[in-house]
């Protein structure tokens, strides 16, 4: 295409830097971006229903490429609707490129329609956010927003005016081509010393590892086995960390196993590797931590560490272990590894389940999926108990991916990010595991997969209301209120759509609706009638907890809804258990 114009010069710049597709609803203020993505016709629009779920979007296909994704939104609010997913993407720590349109140049700070001040907005959400106030700016603007966000791993936001787009390219203007790099990054020697001397003295090491363990999974077991040091992962390092994992104990923090907790309870040293974890109360006291972290500002955070390194795990783990000296002493590694296996056993039962039962258990419905499920399925997991499910009951294996918004913690984030990971990978396999509450939130985007065509199979934990939500009432001692959700049939409504549809009230037919779904050529929604009080209990309970808990059941009573109660117990009678 003959770069004519500034918004020419944009597209060929995105192209030129691999960018396959932009996400968007179009506004008049992007006229003359959406007519130069026309003029090119390479670069796909893919027209979602509302601008946060082109962010999440983007954020997916972001996650599964490790390249720059790209969403746009039209001035004043249709940019302002981009903030919640570019938070996500921001602390996922995946590179989006965000073109926000603005008012026109002559009218900023007159109260104009529409108006807003997107360059301050999106500040906090960003690693880098800028204003293009003339048309000279946008080229040099453009690569340094793209390069940060691919460098620093996030969001990068270009404000532009609208009249802008149309300003007149320079002559002989040639694009930029921004792509991502591989930097080796290690720590010094006398850093890696220190680690070494700690780790070697060392009776019990136990390794915390993360998203940063991406790419590095043989170098992982490679420094476990020479400390004999059993795995915990955090959330977002389940993907990388847990399969053909000799050393995997599972899953800490609040939503994760007994045995991970014990892991890191009876460790004498910890070793971080590519996590920032957040909860404090998970980790262990007074012992000596040597934290890994490509990124210097995040060590320490969470836990004081005695000895920082600086550098990506892989080629840290490389220069560490001839320093290392193997043990020999396994007690430690086979404990944990043991309880593990108890621990991973107790989970496999509460997942079983009689054919007539209904509601079904949630447990179940997950297990069957991942039974079912493509062996490079991507899933999508929406924030609240579909995240307790996935990580108590996905098995990854190297193919697999997990997206989620495991950090922002936002809800409406699964078909979003869905979208983005489907137009990505339009033959590969994607499954959402969706909240009824977070489906409904965003549930235009439905539209979006008939639109463009996008075979993601949703499946909608439907148990009538915000469960997550209502589990923190319970701990906290609150009766349950307001969180109550009177939902439609998510699967008629798909088949109005046009969609795949399939209801699921019975664990004996679910199988059959999941085979069904994966089967169909295009997109699909099994709405599954789910367990509304399922406990999913932590791997610690606190004394706080019970007595939450204990005034939660007394006030439950007291207020006439003791029916709430007998039903809790008869959903967890059998997955009392004493570790």
């Amino acid at each position: 295409m003959m770069v004519s114009t500034m918004a020419d010069l944009l597209v060929a710049t995105l192209k030129a830097s691999g960018v396959r597709r932009v996400y968007g609803v179009p506004g008049d203020s992007l006229n003359g971006l959406t007519d130069a993505l026309r003029r090119d016709g390479t670069i796909s629009w893919q027209h979602v229903r509302h601008e946060e779920a082109a962010a999440f979007a983007a954020a997916g296909e972001a996650a599964v490429t490790g390249e720059l994704a790209v969403c746009v939104g039209s001035c004043g609010p249709g940019n302002l609707h981009l903030i919640n997913g570019l938070f996500d993407a921001n602390r996922s720590r995946v590179p989006v490129l965000a073109i926000a349109a603005h008012i026109p140049r002559t009218e900023i700070g007159t109260g104009y329609f529409q108006e807003t001040h997107p360059q301050d907005l999106f500040r906090e959400c960003s690693v880098y956010t800028e204003l293009v106030s003339v048309s000279e700016q946008l080229p040099l603007v453009m690569e340094i927003a793209m390069r940060t966000a691919l460098a620093r791993g996030g969001a990068s936001v270009v404000v532009i005016p609208g009249e802008v787009f149309l300003d007149e390219a320079p002559a002989g203007a040639k694009p930029a081509s921004i792509r991502a790099a591989s930097p080796i990054v290690r720590p010094d020697e006398r850093s890696l010393a220190a680690a070494a001397a700690v780790l070697n003295a060392a009776g019990s090491v136990t390794i915390l590892a993360g998203a940063g363990c991406a790419g590095a999974h043989d170098r992982l077991l490679d420094v476990a086995g020479a400390l004999r040091a059993p795995i915990v992962h955090a959330m977002r390092g389940k993907e990388y960390v847990e399969y053909d994992n000799p050393f995997d104990v599972g899953m800490t923090g609040l939503i994760g196993f007994s045995s991970g907790y014990r892991a890191m309870e009876h460790c004498d040293t910890l070793l971080m590797l590519g996590t920032d974890f957040p909860y404090r109360q998970f980790y262990p006291e007074g012992v000596p931590v040597v934290q890994v972290d490509v990124r210097g500002e995040q060590i320490g955070r969470r836990v004081q560490v005695g000895v920082p390194l600086v550098g990506t795990v892989a080629d840290t783990v490389d220069a560490l272990l001839p320093m290392l000296t193997p043990k020999t002493d396994a007690t430690h590694l086979d404990r944990m590894t043991a309880h593990y296996r108890r621990a991973r056993g107790r989970l496999d039962r509460l997942a079983e389940s009689a054919a007539d039962e209904s509601p079904l258990h949630p447990q179940y419905v997950t297990a069957v999926v991942d039974r079912l499920a493509a062996e490079d399925a991507i899933f999508t997991a929406d924030v609240g108990t579909p995240c307790i499910w996935a990580a108590r009951y996905l098995r990854m294996n190297g193919r697999r991916r997990l997206i989620g918004s495991f950090s922002h913690g936002s809800m409406a984030n699964a078909l979003p990010q869905a979208i983005g990971a489907q137009s990505e990978h339009p033959g590969r396999q994607v499954v959402t595991l969706s909240g009824d509450g977070g489906l409904a939130m965003l549930l235009g985007e439905l539209l979006t997969l008939r639109q463009l065509h996008l075979p993601v199979k949703v499946v909608v934990f439907n148990n009538g209301s915000l469960s997550f939500v209502e589990l923190e009432m319970k701990a906290a001692g609150f009766v349950n209120y307001a969180t109550e959700l009177d939902n439609p049939d998510f699967a008629a409504l798909a088949e109005a759509a046009g969609l795949f549809g399939a209801r699921v009230e019975k664990a004996g037919d679910l199988e059959a609706a999941l085979r069904a779904a994966f089967a169909h050529p295009g997109p699909a929604v099994v709405d599954v009638v789910t367990t509304r009080h399922e406990l999913a209990l932590p791997p610690k309970v606190s004394f706080g907890q019970l007595k939450g808990f204990t005034l939660y059941a007394t006030r439950t009573i007291l207020s006439g809804r003791g029916s709430e109660i007998l039903e809790l117990a008869k959903t967890n009678l059998r997955d009392l258990d004493i570790d």
